[in-house]
């Protein structure tokens, strides 16, 4: 089994390719939950839900978010009721939302509500939340500390920034479901995901890095030169204090990586680093990346 880390947009275009090399079943991801947020009443969960779809073959894939060929019925009459949500939800993707809500009203841990939407909807692999606990990235802005969300979806990411901050009412720990996979794994991916706001807040929880320095662990950079392939990964960096780049990727991860794998077009130089193609614009192109990491993982 290998487990990756992964946030909600660079692993899971790795995680497409890696579907058609192994078993669903011996594929097991920790996600991101840091930018989960309640909304209309309902839980979003938004890492987490693109990671099911896809194992679920309905993610829309052109935005890698959402369900494919969704509507926005409900999204578009409230909005002409006066609740404005800056996030438009499509109808489907809603009923997840309302459903995981329901549970953990009912006193579900989010592992458990995420094992029953799994199921119900096909998916072998196993998709597993950093932690049961509510923890929520906030960026800092003149304007005060503003939810991970709004600043990149309200404000599409167009707000000068100052710090990235984590809220919680008690430190994160990891679920001992995340910490068993890990344990269970031949080896641990950390996906191309933004590694501030979704590889960080994984990292944060309790337990994840001793687990982690128990296992191979290889990490595939989202940074091309100084830009990610997408997102806002570059303003996050500067405002968590770091780097925007892959040298600066590697400065959160040296502890951990046995392998760190940057883009062959990237400009920075990391002594040891191994360069693949890493720009996944395609299936094929997850496929190839899939492959060269498992032929580094079990040398075949």
């Amino acid at each position: 089994m290998i487990t990756f880390l992964s946030g909600g947009t660079g692993t899971p275009k790795l995680l497409r390719g890696m579907q058609e090399l192994l078993d669903e079943r011996e594929i097991a991801v920790i996600v991101n939950t840091a930018e989960d947020m309640w909304l209309s009443g309902n839980h979003l969960s938004p890492d987490i839900d693109t990671v099911m779809y896809l194992f679920a073959d309905i993610l829309d894939t052109s935005r890698w978010w959402g369900i494919r060929d969704d509507t926005y019925i409900t999204h578009d009459l409230l909005a002409r009721l006066g609740i404005e949500e800056f996030i438009a939800v499509g109808d489907r993707d809603r009923a997840v939302h309302v459903a995981r809500g329901e549970m953990l009203r009912r006193g579900m841990r989010l592992t458990e509500a995420t094992a029953a939407l799994c199921a119900n909807l096909d998916v072998f692999s196993t998709v597993l939340p950093m932690t049961d606990s509510e923890v929520t990235t906030y960026v800092t802005t003149r304007r005060g500390d503003m939810h991970f969300q709004e600043y990149w979806v309200k404000h599409r990411g167009d707000v000068e920034i100052e710090g990235v901050v984590r809220r919680h009412k008690k430190p994160p720990v990891a679920t001992g479901e995340a910490i068993r996979a890990i344990d269970a794994s031949d080896a641990v991916v950390i996906g191309p995901s933004n590694p501030v706001t979704s590889i960080s807040p994984i990292l944060e929880c309790a337990g994840i890095r001793e687990a982690l320095k128990r296992k191979p662990v290889v990490a595939v950079s989202p940074f091309i030169g100084d830009a990610p392939v997408s997102g806002p990964a570059a303003a996050l960096m500067r405002a968590f204090g770091k780097e925007s780049s892959s040298a600066g990727t590697y400065s959160i991860y040296r502890d951990l990586v046995d392998i760190f794998i940057q883009d062959i077009r990237d400009t920075a130089t990391i002594g040891g680093a191994l360069r693949l193609d890493t720009l996944m614009t395609n299936r094929g192109k997850s496929l190839d990346l899939a492959k060269n990491i498992l032929t580094l993982i079990y040398g075949c």
